[in-house]
């Protein structure tokens, strides 16, 4: 791959689906190269774009980005600009708020679309993720609109170039903020970052919010189209950019231990090379399973006494779902992560011969290249019951944390099968030095009623996937792990023991 060394940050505007299975179309490109040695803005690109089929631009899709369809006729075509695009990005490091969810997939689907070859990144800075980690909710969601907002930079106007523009100029704002909390932490207490613009808001329940947060309006202003030309040298303010602090912790999903003792802070190269991995994988947080300790709560977080236990594994039939209760938990560096409890302790359950519907799925992978695995049982009423109760708990502590993440059913109900609702149980892995681990303990259960402890020599998901074949029963050791990460939340369950019986 051809050795670039500046920052690409890019954007695409495109059309917004009316119906299930419709694609999106890319109606702007826009992006900027960055000195990571001057830190400063050197090139800049931005054009509309017409779609193979106008009628795609809905009305919903203008209210979002302001381009309608006469803006587009004389736009070139994707095909023309491929070109360009593809020098633009070929090679460099992306960087972009969202851009591993949207942007780089939309990039990859309009290259495909004609038949050529998607470039490349040497590294991914995803702003949303590395944010949402080094920021934490401070500014109340993460969404590009709401942290402009927070530092007073301006309305978001949802058009490539200006969005580029403005989320350098955001990273730029929380550096400065994490460089100071980092240089002085005597100076900074705890949670001094509470906003004066917060709002601050009351739970129903009584239960204090982590942080009062402010979450400004969506609706923004879109300005007119301007005419954009295709390409030109700077001639504007120069716009110089610092990376976020980085920091080498267990925690961190996005980053790896960095080998300098010392790293340069301001190092946006050596920051690219420590996310451009994991950045690449859409569920990455979801395989987030730290074991909790929860340490002494702040005072803006009302938690009883006896939650820091871990209860037993329930059974459904045993659970009061009055007494199931959530509470945000610090986490690390001013974030906070929700965790469920049961009158004290830690909610797991236990759920007997659940039936397999779908065997082992390693659909995605890890930063490693490891596929993540889960598999997909039968529902039982009971447990339904149990989980959509803690989804609206749940929910409720993220809708009064101004959270405006889409909501991802732990629970799937299908046209055609409602009396069939199934779930999805996560196998995690862990890393003992080099050598990758099932973090779940198997067990195989025989007819005569013996147990015996499976034990695998290696990480081979095709060795267990014949363990997992549809129709074999499993009881299932769960816990319930709230999760909010790059625009979705839910909750994740995932298989702490496994009794797979085989009948």
């Amino acid at each position: 791959m051809e050795n670039k060394a500046e920052i690409a940050f890019f954007d695409v505007e495109t059309t917004v689906p009316t119906r299930p299975g419709q694609g999106y179309a890319i109606l702007e490109f826009g992006a900027i190269l960055v000195c990571p040695q001057k830190l400063e803005e050197i090139r800049s690109y931005s054009t509309l774009v017409r779609p193979s089929n106008p009628k795609l631009i809905s009305s919903l899709s203008v209210r979002c980005n302001g381009i309608k369809p006469e803006a587009v006729d004389s736009a070139p075509s994707f095909a023309d600009i491929a070109d360009t695009v593809y020098d633009i990005l070929h090679g460099r490091i992306w960087a972009g708020h969202n851009i591993v969810r949207f942007d780089c997939v939309r990039i990859r689907e309009a290259f495909a679309e004609i038949g050529r070859v998607a470039p490349e990144p040497k590294g991914t800075i995803d702003s949303l993720a590395l944010l949402t980690q080094k920021f934490g909710r401070r500014a109340g969601n993460m969404k590009m609109a709401t942290l402009a907002t927070y530092f007073g930079l301006g309305n978001q106007t949802h058009r490539s170039l200006d969005d580029v523009r403005m989320n350098v100029e955001v990273l730029k704002h929380c550096a400065t903020v994490l460089f100071l909390e980092s240089s002085l932490p005597d100076a900074f207490p705890e949670n001094h970052w509470v906003s004066p613009n917060a709002i601050t808001r009351s739970h129903r329940n009584g239960i204090s919010p982590v942080v009062n947060k402010n979450s400004p309006s969506s609706s923004s202003q879109v300005k007119s189209t301007p005419a954009l030309s295709p390409e030109n040298d700077r001639t504007e303010e120069e716009r110089p950019v610092f990376s976020l602090l980085t920091s080498s912790t267990a925690e961190s999903q996005y980053s790896v231990v960095s080998n300098t003792a010392h790293p340069d802070t301001f190092d946006m190269v050596a920051l690219g090379n420590e996310v451009n991995a994991a950045s690449f994988q859409p569920d990455v947080a979801m395989e987030e399973n730290p074991i909790l300790q929860p340490p002494e709560m702040p005072s803006t977080v009302t938690v009883p006494e006896s939650c820091g236990g871990v209860l037993g594994f329930l059974e459904l039939d045993e659970v009061s779902l009055t007494s199931i209760r959530a509470f945000p938990v610090p986490f690390f560096r001013g974030s906070h992560r929700i965790k469920l409890f049961y009158k004290g302790a830690i909610l797991q359950l236990r759920c007997p011969r659940l039936r397999i519907r779908f065997g082992l799925s390693t659909k995605f992978s890890d930063h490693a290249g490891r596929p993540r695995l889960s598999f997909v049982v039968d529902a039982s009423p009971s447990l339904c019951y149990v989980l959509e109760t803690c989804e609206s708990i749940v929910r409720k502590v993220y809708e009064d944390s101004d959270c405006s993440s889409d909501w991802r059913s732990a629970v799937t109900r299908k046209p055609g099968f409602v009396n069939n609702p199934t779930v999805r149980l996560n196998i995690p892995t862990v890393l003992n030095g080099d050598v990758a681990q099932y973090a779940t303990d198997m067990y195989k259960k025989e007819p005569s009623g013996t147990t015996q402890k499976l034990i695998f020599s290696q990480f081979d998901a095709t060795e267990l996937d014949t363990w997992f074949r549809p129709g074999t029963f499993v009881d299932a050791y769960l816990s319930l792990d709230p999760y909010d990460y790059q625009q979705t939340s839910g909750i994740r369950l995932v298989a702490k023991k496994l009794i797979i019986h085989n009948e």
